[in-house]
């Protein structure tokens, strides 16, 4: 199994979602499946297979977050460097073709959230950023092409 890294935030707000999931999610599709087979012959029961396909669903997202939750790892940002562009890390870039700045924070997959520039350190933008200190060039390749940024600042928290 991998290991995924995670601030206290993003496992808190999967142990949350997990515990909904367990709780109303589930109650609601037993209800769902409920009412459908009420209405009758359940091999010709659209509304049934319907319910009976959605828990499926649920409970393959249940699995899915009970494995990274029992192979997560909380990482404390107090206790990480900030000299190179690391998994936590708020990293503000230069475009070289545009000279815009953007700050992103480098997080694991399950706490990406591009509106809240939280990107994926295992995205093509992240793989490129990770490892690289002020003053580096980093490299992303793209489907149009590479894209190149100056690290101008690096921090944690």
């Amino acid at each position: 199994m991998s290991i995924t890294y995670l601030t206290q935030e993003g496992f808190d707000r999967l142990t949350a979602e997990l515990e909904e999931m367990k709780t109303n999610g589930r109650s609601e599709a037993a209800t769902e499946i409920a009412e459908a087979r009420e209405k009758g012959d359940l091999s010709e029961n659209a509304e049934y297979h319907a319910a009976k396909d959605a828990q499926g669903m649920l409970e393959m997202k249940i699995n899915e977050l009970e494995k990274i939750l029992a192979n997560a790892r909380v990482l404390d940002e107090s206790q990480l460097d900030n000299s190179e562009v690391r998994l936590l890390s708020n990293v503000t870039i230069r475009n070289k073709a545009n000279g815009k700045e953007m700050t992103y924070k480098l997080v694991s997959e399950s706490e990406s959230d591009l509106k809240n520039r939280k990107i994926s350190a295992t995205s093509p933008m992240g793989l490129g950023l990770m490892g690289k200190k002020v003053g580096d060039l980093a490299v992303v390749e793209t489907p149009r092409g590479n894209l190149n940024f100056e690290i101008v600042e690096i921090s944690i928290g």
